[in-house]
């Protein structure tokens, strides 16, 4: 292992992190009204943040001075996973710097700041706050937070936290290889490791040409769909971080009742046109604007055709059409809706939310009937596109399995058979297969095994003091586990799209970071580092 390379790019990291919170100042800018003295304590906090990781990243990039040899396997996959858990560390120190509250008199704890932290940067979207806006009635806002009466969250930690989604939805190994330009090869190791997905031919030879465009694609996006919801009436501020939490498929809010805050059936329209866009491989759009122009070819497909001729996305909009009509006729049969276009609006938000793993709300859809619950359950581990900001399973595994299952059982009756699998006309080689068939595996077994572990964690008295009967318990802390590993956030019960983890020990929250972790890096960035092998041989 080469330490000092490791923690040279550590250090810039950090340097990344401190500057990247520069923008939350504005935010916590003292104002005139009821929030003044809490935002000149968030400022404090804010600078005080930034001072922290400067040195951190100080400190780190000294003790990596002058390192020799490039980023290999092993590297790349330290630098990842480090980096990311750096990265989470560094991103709490505004929640617990500032006057965070994450209930009533209640501030924040090192394990609840690092949770947000994490889910942020993941896009998972989970929170412990459980109220982002101070109330109409309250007239004096440092003296209700001080007696308990309110949860205060200073702007400037609503902004860093959606901000942070921002930065984790393209990747911040791929941001920091776009700026970084001397990696070399280097830098293609370490978007092997960070963008989502089974198949790598995604990165071209001139890795950091790669980067800046995707990452030019992603603030371009970005750019317009401010520039939209400010036409549709939201403030800067609401418009930014509503911005964040789409395109990188996260979906922290700055309203309590998020996206269904502004019952808006135009914004809500808007929303979901750039989840999916979100939620689409990035590697398409970078094959749309580089697609060679032939003088004189006439019979080269459309941009749309060409958009179209890939089997995923195809899959994935698949997907999204049948689980919006099933949950459209499912609200439209029960008591929960009876006007038509509300419950087809409701359900396409709500499937491509969770199918995007972004996790906007714009109805508590856990008091929806059970059967669409259980739609919904199952959307969250299928997830968006490969080389998406979304996160899940990814359709591309889905469609490799599907295949490889049908092949299988025709080999039952046929057992000569040869037939190589294929998507869409390609050949999928047999390691990619196998990848993906070990994939589901883990993601099973650890599904499984943290359910357990985080019942045995969670004390029954916890659901009696929410009135909640005890099998409830069981279902909340599957779909937690659900929620986190996709990278999702909302779940049902007490986590649902109306609910937060507040509820749930500190134990359990760091439990339930480790999984956003291995959701968002896809496991083996962070399995690694708890192999003593991986850090004792050369």
């Amino acid at each position: 292992m080469n330490w000092r390379l490791v923690s040279r790019l550590l250090g810039l990291l950090a340097l990344l992190i401190a500057s990247s919170m520069l923008l939350s100042l504005p935010w916590s800018w003292p104002q005139c009204g009821q929030t003044a003295v809490f935002e000149r304590q968030a400022l404090r906090g804010m600078l005080l943040s930034i001072g922290v990781s400067v040195l951190t990243g100080l400190l780190l990039a000294a003790v990596g001075r002058r390192p020799r040899g490039t980023v290999l396997r092993k590297e790349s996959l330290a630098v990842v996973g480090l980096g990311w858990i750096l990265c989470g560390v560094l991103g709490s120190l505004p929640y617990l710097l500032t006057p965070t509250y994450r209930l009533p008199g209640v501030p924040m704890s090192v394990a609840d700041a690092v949770f947000e932290s994490i889910s942020g940067f993941s896009t998972t979207g989970a929170s412990v706050l459980t109220q982002l806006e101070v109330p109409e009635n309250i007239t004096n806002c440092e003296a209700a937070a001080t007696a308990g009466l309110i949860a205060y969250v200073p702007r400037s930690v609503l902004f860093w936290r959606s901000f942070t989604h921002w930065l984790g939805g393209m990747g911040i190994i791929v941001l920091f290889v776009a700026i970084l330009g001397q990696l070399g090869a280097g830098g293609k190791a370490l978007m092997r490791r960070e963008v989502p997905g089974p198949v790598s031919d995604t990165l071209r030879p001139r890795v950091r040409e790669t980067a800046v465009i995707m990452w030019t694609i992603y603030f371009v996006l970005s750019l317009v769909l401010t520039a939209i919801l400010l036409a549709e009436g939201m403030t800067w501020y609401d418009a930014l971080c509503h911005t964040f939490g789409t395109m990188a498929t996260g979906g922290f809010s700055t309203r309590n009742a998020s996206a269904g805050a502004f019952n808006s059936p135009l914004v809500e329209i808007t929303l979901i046109v750039f989840m999916v866009a979100a939620g689409t491989n990035f590697n398409l759009y970078y094959v749309l604007l580089r697609q060679p122009r032939r003088p004189g070819d006439s019979e080269r497909p459309s941009r749309l055709r060409l958009l179209f001729q890939d089997a995923e996305f195809r899959a994935y909009l698949a997907v999204i059409g049948l689980s919006t009509a099933v949950l459209s006729a499912v609200l439209l049969l029960s008591p929960v809706h009876d006007d038509g276009p509300a419950s087809i609006r409701h359900a396409a938000f709500s499937v491509v939310s969770i199918m995007t793993t972004t996790g906007f709300a714009t109805e508590n859809f856990s008091e929806w009937p059970v059967v669409s619950q259980a739609w919904l359950t199952l959307l969250m581990y299928v997830g968006g596109c490969s080389g998406s900001t979304g996160g899940g399973i990814k359709v591309i595994r889905f469609l490799v399995l599907f295949r490889v299952l049908k092949l299988e059982i025709e080999r039952a009756f046929r057992p000569n058979l040869v037939r190589p699998v294929r998507i869409a006309g390609n050949r999928v080689q047999d390691a990619v297969c196998r990848d993906v068939l070990l994939y589901f595996c883990l993601i099973a077994v650890i599904s499984a095994v943290s359910w357990l572990v985080l019942v045995g964690l969670e004390p029954v008295t916890q659901w009696e003091l929410a009135r909640q009967p005890e099998s409830v318990r069981l279902t909340d802390c599957a779909s937690a586990v659900a929620a986190t590993l996709n990278n999702i956030g909302p779940g049902l019960g007490v986590c649902g799209s109306h609910g937060n983890y507040t509820l749930f020990t500190d134990s359990s929250k760091l439990l339930l970071t480790l999984l956003m972790l291995l959701g968002r890096l896809e496991l083996f960035a962070v399995i690694v580092l708890f192999v003593p092998r991986f850090w004792t041989e050369d």
